[in-house]
């Protein structure tokens, strides 16, 4: 049914590494197959009751059998980060002797942190010319700078997910990996930035995980600025507090009052109602601000921002006049 959609993607059918799953993919009209295969020694022993004679063997067997039924063939390593690295150095070898084109190291357990992650890239990358690929882990909260850190260290694909879902704490989030290899090196992938948001409100609503507010990127927080020194300086200059230009994600800045606003915040939200302050003016607002946030535990509304204005405005006027009279 996916193949049917003729979508631009190139989809690929995960495969165990036996002649079954190959049999089935093969029904699908598939062309490329991913191989999983164990490769540290734990769960070689622990799961298949093998050695690592019995893993390369297979390996190269699977792959020249998969190359025979005209599949495509990229190798999964499961478990690579507990895996002995010079036995995973073998691996690639015998991955690519065989006719593989890509492996994919996979941090099953989310257990790797950048500077090994980058070394051990460093090292596959020395030992192979097949293409490298990262699948991180959040286990750790390190999935994004370890995929980022095998870029560096040689990967030439990445394992993303939209808002980072999947198994346990989740993947590398696919909004987080296009910015930060756009941002820090340059590095363009082919996502449009500016429908990352779309994409994430569209999974999040049909996976019934919501988007945390302070979710990095396509969050609602994430360019939304309360503290008035921040806000004072946004409005002079947004490049003061902007290292990503929200427009480039089809977003723009929100300012927020709340108890910590100042005087700046107060006269950029009155001048959107068509208000114009004074700073004494502003200062009432904004005492009348805080406090309803204290007590409220909510930002006040554009009515009650009129009302504010209204009664400091009248304040103001009073006062004017009492020193008139005198």
């Amino acid at each position: 049914a996916v193949l049917d959609l003729g979508l631009a993607a190139r989809p690929i059918a995960w495969c165990r590494m036996c002649p079954e799953d190959l049999a089935a993919a093969a029904i699908t009209g598939i062309t490329t197959v991913n191989l999983s295969l164990p490769v540290s020694d734990l769960q070689l022993a622990g799961k298949l009751g093998r050695d690592r004679a019995w893993a390369l063997g297979h390996l190269a067997t699977m792959i020249r059998q998969a190359r025979d039924g005209g599949f495509e063939v990229l190798v999964g390593g499961e478990d690579s980060s507990r895996a002995d690295p010079d036995f995973l150095c073998r691996v690639v070898e015998t991955c690519e002797a065989a006719g593989a084109r890509r492996f994919r190291y996979a941090d099953t357990l989310g257990v790797m942190e950048p500077f090994a992650v980058h070394d051990i890239f460093r090292r596959l990358r020395a030992a192979c010319g097949l293409d490298l690929e990262i699948h991180a882990h959040d286990d750790l909260g390190l999935a994004t700078a370890n995929t980022l850190a095998a870029v560096r260290g040689g990967a030439t694909h990445v394992s993303t997910t939209v808002n980072g879902l999947g198994e346990r704490a989740g993947n590398a989030p696919l909004e987080e990996i296009v910015v930060a290899l756009d941002q820090l090196y340059g590095r363009k992938t082919g996502v449009l930035p500016r429908r990352l948001g779309q994409v994430s409100r569209l999974v999040a609503a049909a996976s019934g995980r919501p988007v945390p507010v302070n979710k990095s990127i396509v969050g609602d927080g994430v360019f939304t600025h309360e503290a008035g020194i921040h806000v004072s300086g946004l409005l002079r200059d947004p490049r003061t507090y902007q290292a990503l230009d929200p427009a480039s994600l089809g977003r723009r800045h929100r300012i927020v009052l709340g108890k910590h606003s100042g005087v700046a915040a107060i006269l950029h939200a009155c001048a959107g109602l068509g208000l114009t302050l004074g700073k004494d003016e502003a200062e009432t607002v904004l005492a009348r601000v805080r406090s309803h946030v204290v007590r409220t535990k909510q930002a006040p509304s554009a009515d009650d921002l009129q009302s504010f204005c209204a009664e400091a405005l009248l304040s103001g006027e009073t006062l004017r006049t009492c020193a008139d009279r005198h």
